[in-house]
């Protein structure tokens, strides 16, 4: 199948507060220099957001890694897991159609999201409640024929089931994933006739049904407030999910590994803010600028009219302009202005962003957009 970007885009795209903090503190389980590598978990939490991948959501994680556009293209238009056209506001129905299914009746399924969807795969229904598709083996043959809706598998289908399930699916419901014929899990259809000890303490439902129902999110479109982002790889403990009041006026969390006072105020940041000076962790040690770099000059606010958006430069995203402020760097023509040794200093200084700037050319990208030859 040919994988394409949708003709129609939105204009942009943004993480909610809270999937940034969660898409931030994935990014800090690889180490310094290897950020890329979270790329998949990224690009799915956009479409977890959204309901599918567009062209500013790949290049929005794209900037947050200091990735080329191409590079984040490339994998979103290999993988199948990734949706590039617009889905169902209630749900995308994926039928196998492969070999077990194929025999048992796939193609009634089809027959089913044919006449109730859209004629055609990939299409909205009327209402733009649902699209549809036929993939390759899921893995369920011995309850085939089945297919995935949203998250969860829906086993042991018949036309009449699945039929009945859109039906409460487009009214708001979400019918318990697994068998839909009675079955535990993938026992014979004419039950155990082994271990049948372990049948009689058995719970409502097998583990991969109980923790559906549990965490009741297989249609859901996930914003990041429904559950704590846990980051234990982290020295600060896990992230705090803001509350709805915070989400408006979030404030960047402190760095792990940061000295912290009673304030939650770092070491770091009270020094900047009595002496208007960041410190970089060598100069915070005592020591001098690395030979060949020079820290550029920085403003201590933004001038009147307010900060620029740094992110109109390639390959720079929401953190790396973060960092930026607070280095004092709120304008186009600053970074326009900086010298070789400058941009090696703040090479080197960008956490998680180490040779950004060489690497997207951003001295030539502010030079073209201020305009200063």
């Amino acid at each position: 199948m040919l994988r394409r970007l949708h003709h129609e885009q939105p204009e942009s795209f943004a993480f909610t507060p809270a999937n940034l903090d969660w898409a931030e503190a994935q990014i800090t389980k690889y180490p310094e220099g290897r950020q890329a590598s979270a790329i998949i978990p990224l690009l799915w939490r956009a479409q977890e957001q959204e309901g599918w991948l567009s062209k500013p959501a790949i290049e929005y994680v794209a900037d947050m890694l200091g990735l080329a556009h191409i590079r984040a293209l490339e994998v979103a238009t290999f993988y199948f897991m990734f949706q590039l056209l617009p889905t169902g506001s209630v749900a995308n129905i994926q039928i196998c159609g492969t070999t077990s299914c194929m025999i048992c009746g796939a193609e009634d399924l089809v027959a089913v999201c044919r006449d109730k969807i859209a004629a055609k795969p990939h299409t909205l229904s009327a209402d733009g409640k649902f699209t549809w598709e036929e993939v390759e083996c899921l893995g369920a043959c011995s309850n085939a024929p089945m297919a995935q809706i949203g998250k969860d598998y829906y086993e042991d289908l018949t036309a009449e089931k699945l039929s009945d399930l859109l039906d409460r699916l487009a009214a708001g419901e979400v019918p318990v994933p697994g068998p839909q014929n009675g079955r535990f899990s993938s026992e014979p259809l004419s039950g155990l006739v082994t271990l049948k000890e372990h049948d009689s303490g058995r719970t409502q439902y097998n583990a991969s049904v109980g923790l559906a129902v549990d965490l009741g999110d297989t249609v859901k479109r996930i914003d990041g407030t429904e559950v704590p982002i846990l980051t234990p790889w982290l020295q600060d403990g896990p992230v705090r999910t803001p509350t709805k009041e915070e989400i408006s006026e979030k404030e960047p969390r402190p760095a792990a590994g940061k000295p912290v006072d009673d304030s939650g105020v770092t070491e770091q940041e009270s020094t900047a803010e009595s002496t208007g000076k960041v410190e970089t962790d060598d100069e915070a040690a005592g020591g001098a600028p690395a030979e060949g770099h020079a820290k550029p000059g920085r403003l201590d606010a933004p001038r009147d009219g307010g900060a620029d958006d740094l992110k109109q430069l390639k390959g720079l995203g929401p953190k790396a302009e973060r960092q930026l402020n607070e280095m004092g760097i709120y304008h186009l023509d600053q970074i326009a202005s900086w010298t070789d040794a400058e941009v090696a200093w703040v090479d080197e200084n960008l956490t998680g962003f180490s040779g950004a700037v060489s690497r997207g050319d951003w001295v030539a990208q502010a030079r073209a957009l201020t305009g200063d030859a």
